[in-house]
């Protein structure tokens, strides 16, 4: 049974970050989806609270079956984190990338403070930010994230929402498996020991010579993480859905 597998995207990006993921993943016949979160996308304009956003992944796992392995990126792993603890029946497994930080006031003011600076800018800063991912993004890295749109007008309320958040009660409140995975030149892996030890049944991955947008730095390796990762939660799923079906039998 292949487990469905739902990306949630990073600030300012969308679905389209993905394109190496999705394509990858097909290719070895997963079913793959990656939803834009409001603000973000297809969906820029609308207002982002991470109660939307979550409701945003809730309604694709929906659309692939009501049950998937959920993979996401910085923001995308706080909000996959937040979901996944809101929503635990939903998710069979959760994959956390480049989030393993508490996002404590004094991190929310390293992103805060250069997002109110950008947004002084005429174009919001979209040029510049356009500027880093096409410096030190490569292979169709960078098209992949600038197709989607660079939504820089989200940043202030997406990190104002994530600052306020308990990551830690969420990450505990969910009892399936749990990959975190960062690279190894992430200034996000500041307190990766302790997402580690709140995790009911976690696993820890650095990726060596990958920063912060570990997908994009390594594509190929991050795929096989996620492939790996779905082999594992659709073997459980299996031995879920047995054990439901022997519970109805006997119920019968």
């Amino acid at each position: 049974m292949g487990v469905p597998i739902v990306l949630v995207h990073g600030l300012r990006l969308s679905g389209s970050m993905w394109r190496p993921q999705v394509e990858l993943l097909e290719a070895q016949g997963c079913t793959v989806v990656a939803p834009d979160l409001p603000g973000h996308g297809s969906r820029r304009g609308e207002e982002f609270s991470l109660g939307g956003a979550v409701d945003a992944v809730l309604e694709a796992i929906d659309g692939v079956g009501g049950r998937a392995l959920l993979v996401g990126l910085s923001l995308g792993g706080f909000v996959s984190i937040a979901t996944a603890g809101a929503a635990p029946d939903r998710v069979a497994g959760l994959v956390a990338a480049g989030c393993t930080a508490k996002p404590a006031q004094l991190l929310a003011q390293l992103y805060r403070i250069p997002a109110v600076l950008m947004d002084r800018l005429p174009d919001r800063g979209a040029a510049v930010n356009e500027r880093f991912h096409r410096l030190t993004l490569r292979d169709g890295a960078a098209e992949a994230v600038l197709d989607g749109g660079l939504a820089v007008e989200a940043a202030t309320a997406v990190i104002d929402a994530v600052s306020e958040m308990d990551v830690l009660s969420a990450l505990s409140a969910y009892p399936g498996p749990v990959w975190l995975i960062n690279g190894s030149r992430d200034h996000f892996r500041i307190h990766e020991k302790r997402f580690f030890d709140t995790c009911a049944d976690g696993r820890l991955v650095n990726v060596p010579r990958a920063g912060h947008m570990v997908s994009l730095d390594q594509p190929v390796n991050f795929s096989r993480i996620v492939a790996d990762a779905a082999e594992v939660v659709g073997v459980r799923e299996l031995a879920r859905l047995r054990e439901l079906r022997e519970v109805e039998a006997e119920e019968g």
